[in-house]
């Protein structure tokens, strides 16, 4: 397996208001989503993916977006961003003032068609003008790719269809890029070579790890991004989320569990753990369920003890 020197420090973007809550079928009170953001924000994530634009037809959880935006109370240095499938989608997130938008693609044209139905080159044009609007508007843009290393429909995905997609993404004025696991296949030589493919287009610091752990890869698969010098990652707090187009397909790797690692292994996250367990313990009771994280049963059965 490739190495470098390991990163110093590592950003994470905790996607659990958003990724993690939109495939809830029980409704979450926009007062909840909030407060969870008011949690991650305390407990020191300075990127937290908020609420996602798109139409209440497709995901009635997301149906408060600007409801959520509205209440968050911003706190400096921190970055709120909101998935925009569309310009329709782009023009109600631009009056929530986002400081950043997220684009996605998918890796293999067979998802593609499943989850938007068109294929890639078609979903990058339909984005390009959401690119464009958003960057004249001084908004950042992210290009979410999903099925990076594997697809429920096609099976291994080739590298070179990541860097396809990458260099899609580049074209029509994508920032930086997700390399994401969506339904948790991955493992880390694939991972290392899809973050390769995309190295063929962006930067480094430009590119970011987003895995599930359907098959518990996710902490093995971040540590191979490591090795290759990645600091940026997704990563959801108590485990939530999963894919709806993808069966069977758990929840992203818990944030917990990833800054537990990075903590162990001298990397600074500026993370509280024990106030993030607290989030995740808080989200996880308006779910009526316990936080899905290790890290986070192993400390509350501690505390308990």
């Amino acid at each position: 397996m490739k190495t470098m020197n390991l990163p110093h420090r590592v950003k994470l973007i905790d996607v659990g208001p958003r990724d993690g809550l939109q495939n809830e079928k029980q409704p979450v009170p926009a007062a909840i989503k909030v407060e969870l953001v008011h949690r991650l924000q305390a407990a020191g994530l300075k990127e937290i993916e908020v609420t996602s634009f798109v139409s209440p037809k497709w995901v009635p959880q997301m149906a408060d977006n600007a409801e959520v935006m509205a209440g968050i109370q911003r706190q400096a240095g921190v970055r709120y961003s909101v998935l925009t499938p569309n310009v329709q989608g782009f023009e109600a997130a631009l009056k929530t003032k986002p400081d950043e938008i997220v684009v996605f693609g998918a890796a293999s044209e067979a998802f593609s068609q499943k989850n938007i139905n068109c294929s890639i080159a078609e979903s990058m044009e339909r984005f390009a003008p959401v690119v464009k609007a958003a960057r004249d508007a001084g908004i950042a843009v992210r290009g979410a790719m999903s099925c990076t290393v594997g697809c429920p429909y096609e099976g291994d995905i080739a590298p070179e269809r990541v860097a396809y997609l990458a260099g899609l993404m580049k074209s029509i004025g994508v920032q930086r890029v997700d390399v994401a696991d969506t339904i948790g296949v991955g493992t880390p030589r694939k991972v290392q070579a899809a973050i390769e493919a995309t190295l063929k287009h962006y930067a480094l610091n430009d590119v970011s790890g987003h895995f599930h752990d359907t098959y518990g890869q996710a902490l093995a698969n971040t540590l191979a991004a490591l090795q290759l010098g990645v600091w940026n990652f997704q990563t959801s707090v108590a485990g939530l989320g999963g894919c709806p187009y993808a069966k069977g397909a758990t929840g992203n790797v818990a944030t917990e569990d990833v800054v537990y690692m990075l903590n162990s292994m001298g990397i600074d996250t500026g993370i509280d753990l024990d106030r993030l367990i607290d989030a995740g313990v808080y989200i996880s009771e308006a779910l009526g369920r316990k936080p899905n994280s290790r890290v986070a049963t192993a400390v509350l059965n501690k505390r308990a003890a």
